[in-house]
């Protein structure tokens, strides 16, 4: 379930008249307009929460984790949510978020097993020889294997079934971007998944 914190009471604020360049008492239709509301927010995780955990999913591996993410994404964008001035960016702004965070958990792994005195052992079982799991396994080793930005751009686009505009936007980055490191990314994976077979 989603922690939901109650939203204060808000505060009439002096805003100036568009008359006389007087200040007057803020009505509520413009507090709520200075930021997304609680219920919207709230209403738009509870919405869109599976295809945020799927979204965390593509980038990390294991589902404890990816819920981890999908939540503090929803506390992080709660807590900021008076920037949120545009309603219809709300799950924009939940989408950057989990990248963002899953990002930073994938570092923390990668800085542990550079700590660790000596490599996990191997525990793979003999019922992972099926050849559904032979395939995503050279899927996932193909996508490993990809520039980061490359790889975001696949797994947003693709996966997350995104437009070009939602990842330029969820990425911080140009739309021509976005097509560049979607076209090398998919000739790259073409050719490891070529090698793999």
């Amino acid at each position: 379930m989603p922690v939901i914190a109650p939203m204060p009471a808000a505060r009439p604020t002096r805003l100036p008249s568009q008359r006389d360049g007087a200040e007057q008492p803020a009505s509520a239709e413009d507090a709520v307009a200075a930021g997304t509301t609680v219920d919207h927010l709230t209403e738009t995780y509870r919405a869109h929460y599976r295809s945020l955990l799927g979204l965390a999913a593509l980038l990390l591996d294991d589902t404890a984790s990816c819920e981890d993410v999908v939540q503090e994404a929803f506390i992080r964008v709660h807590s900021a949510r008076k920037r949120v001035r545009d309603p219809e960016k709300t799950l924009a702004y939940l989408r950057q978020t989990v990248v963002n965070l899953s990002r930073s958990a994938l570092r923390r792994r990668i800085l542990g097993l550079k700590l660790l005195s000596k490599p996990m052992p191997d525990m793979a079982s003999a019922e992972e020889g099926a050849y559904d799991q032979l395939e995503r396994d050279s899927l996932i080793k193909a996508m490993k294997g990809l520039q980061r930005r490359q790889r975001e751009v696949l797994v947003l686009r693709y996966f997350a079934d995104m437009t070009e505009a939602q990842v330029a936007e969820t990425l911080g980055i140009s739309l021509g971007s976005v097509k560049a490191y979607g076209s090398r990314g998919i000739a790259a994976l073409r050719i490891a998944m070529e090698a793999a077979a």
